[in-house]
C-alpha cells in the first residue's frame, strides 16, 4: 500500500510538521499530511494521512476530540502554557474547593465562546498568528464559537487540575485553562497536554515513530474506515458510473427515508471504497463528491 491513514502517537518536543517530515523519511512517500495540529509540548493522537489519502483530511477536520490535560495555578503566560513569557504571576492563592470548581466547570460545558491565543498557528491576513507575535507585530485574533462537550475534573492536587476534555474542532485547550483561572479568580496555565482521541483513532491503538519505522508501510490503514461516515453500497454496475461523476437514483433509499438530505456518506461497491457521495433526498439520488478510487 502507498495510501492510506497513520494513527502516530506523537512525542512531545517534536512539533507536528517534524512528524510530517518523519513519514515522508520513514516511507518513502512525498505527499503526507496530517490532521489536528498538536503544540510541540503536547503528545498524542496524531491522524496522518498518506498518498491519496490526503485528499480525504478534510473529512477528518470535523471529528471530535478528546484530551487529558493539567491545568497549574499561579502564573499565566502569553502562550497559555508553561512554556510562555510570564505575564502575571501570584505567591499564594488558596486552591478552589471541589465545589467551586465544579461550578465553574459547568460555565465551559457546551457552547463556549474563545480567544484562540495569539502564539498559535490560525491565519491572520494569510500569516500564521504565532509568526506575526514573534515579529512583534499585533496580532487582533477574532472570538470563535466552540463546543465542549465533556469536562471533568479527575485529579484535585496541591495547586493543580486535571480534567479531561472531550470537544469539537478548534478548541484550543491552552485558553480553556487559563479562562477557568480567570473564572476562579486565579492565573493559570495548561502544564501537560495528551490528546485521547480523534474521531476514531484512539490513543491505544497509536504507533510510536520506532514502530512506525519498523513496519513502514505495514502500518498504513484502509481510509474509508476512519471517516467516521455512514456507509452506501452502490451496486457494481454502477461503480464506473460514480468514478467518472455521473449520480445514480436510489427509489428504494429515497422511499425508505434512509439519509438525511445531503447527507454525505462514504461509497462502497462490490467492497471497493469509491469515494464520498453526498445524497440528494429530493432527487433521491446519490452524487459524488469526492472520488477517491482511480478509474
Amino acid at each position: 500500500m502507498t495510501d492510506g491513514f497513520l494513527n502516530i502517537l506523537k512525542p512531545p518536543g517534536m512539533s507536528s510538521h517534524d512528524v510530517i517530515g518523519f513519514v515522508r523519511h520513514t516511507l518513502g512517500i512525498r505527499k503526507v499530511g496530517h490532521a489536528g495540529t498538536l503544540d510541540p509540548g503536547a503528545a498524542g493522537v496524531l491522524p496522518v494521512a498518506v498518498g491519496r489519502a490526503t485528499r480525504l483530511l478534510t473529512f477528518l477536520e470535523h471529528a471530535d476530540k478528546e484530551y487529558r490535560a493539567e491545568l497549574t495555578f499561579g502564573y499565566a503566560t502569553d502562550s497559555g502554557d508553561d512554556l510562555g513569557n510570564v505575564l502575571a504571576e501570584t505567591a499564594s492563592f488558596a486552591m478552589p474547593s471541589e465545589e467551586e470548581i465544579e461550578r465553574t466547570l459547568e460555565k465551559f460545558r457546551g457552547d463556549i465562546v474563545q480567544v484562540p491565543p495569539t502564539y498559535s498557528a490560525i491565519k491572520i491576513a494569510g500569516k500564521r498568528a504565532c509568526d506575526l507575535a514573534r515579529a512583534g507585530k499585533d496580532v487582533p485574533i477574532p472570538s470563535r464559537t466552540v463546543h465542549i462537550e465533556t469536562l471533568a475534573l479527575v485529579d484535585r492536587r496541591e495547586s493543580s487540575l486535571v480534567l479531561d476534555i472531550t470537544c469539537s474542532r478548534g478548541t484550543y485547550i491552552r485558553t480553556l485553562c487559563q479562562d477557568i483561572g480567570t473564572a476562579l479568580g486565579i492565573p493559570a496555565v495548561m502544564s501537560f497536554l495528551v490528546r485521547r482521541r480523534v474521531g476514531a483513532f484512539h490513543l491505544g491503538e497509536a504507533l510510536t515513530l520506532e514502530e512506525l519505522a519498523e513496519k513502514k508501510r505495514a502500518a498504513l490503514l484502509m481510509p474509508q474506515h476512519w471517516l467516521n461516515l455512514p456507509h452506501y453500497i452502490l451496486p457494481v454496475s454502477r461503480a464506473k458510473a460514480f468514478v467518472n461523476g455521473l449520480s445514480t437514483d436510489d427509489r428504494r433509499a429515497a422511499a425508505e427515508h434512509r439519509y438525511e438530505n445531503q447527507a454525505l456518506l462514504a461509497v462502497f461497491a462490490g467492497g471497493r471504497f469509491l469515494g464520498i457521495g453526498r445524497w440528494s433526498a429530493g432527487r433521491g439520488a446519490i452524487t459524488p463528491y469526492h472520488v477517491y478510487a482511480q478509474p
